[in-house]
């Protein structure tokens, strides 16, 4: 039976091996979930307070200045299960796809009651992408390209006469 135990934060060690990264960005977002929704998710970690799952949540846990962080044990696994369930924590949640269009419902109602929609997540472009569609992203000044007006082609579309200006 698995059993919620809370240690402390700088008893936790993370995995020297970790192949999941985490920008400041990400973290801020981890931290401000965890202040909205509080600590739903322990960290997992091995018969030696080694972290199998749960690094950004810990380093999210430090930015909020936790002392304490619930943890679930999970020490019979082998060294390559272990190995193996650091990249399968990650990569598993990543392969899944979205509905978009109960998404797009979904995240409408949240909006409609005022809930700050980037504690979801979504984010800027992403975030307009997903409520309203591709083409309604803002396109960034980079997106445009220099017209030059002599490659211009001067001619009406209607009955194809040529003229100059």
């Amino acid at each position: 039976m698995l059993k919620i135990v809370q240690k402390p934060v700088d008893k936790l060690i993370p995995y020297i091996n970790n192949s999941r990264t985490h920008s400041d960005e990400q973290i801020a977002q981890i931290a401000a979930s965890i202040k909205e929704f509080g600590w739903t998710n322990p960290i997992l970690v091995d018969g030696e307070n080694g972290i199998i799952a749960g690094h950004g949540r810990l380093m999210a846990a430090r930015k909020l200045g936790y002392t304490e962080v619930p943890t679930i044990e999970l020490k019979d696994l082998t060294k390559t299960q272990r190995k193996a369930y650091i990249i399968a924590d990650n990569k598993l949640s990543l392969n899944a796809g979205w509905d978009d269009e109960i998404l797009r419902f979904e995240l409408g109602e949240l909006d409609a009651a005022g809930f700050d929609l980037e504690l979801t997540g979504f984010v800027g472009d992403d975030l307009t992408e997903t409520m309203f569609g591709k083409d309604f992203a803002q396109d960034s000044p980079e997106d445009f390209k220099e017209v030059d007006e002599s490659e211009l082609e001067k001619k009406c579309p209607r009955c194809g006469f040529e003229f100059d200006e």
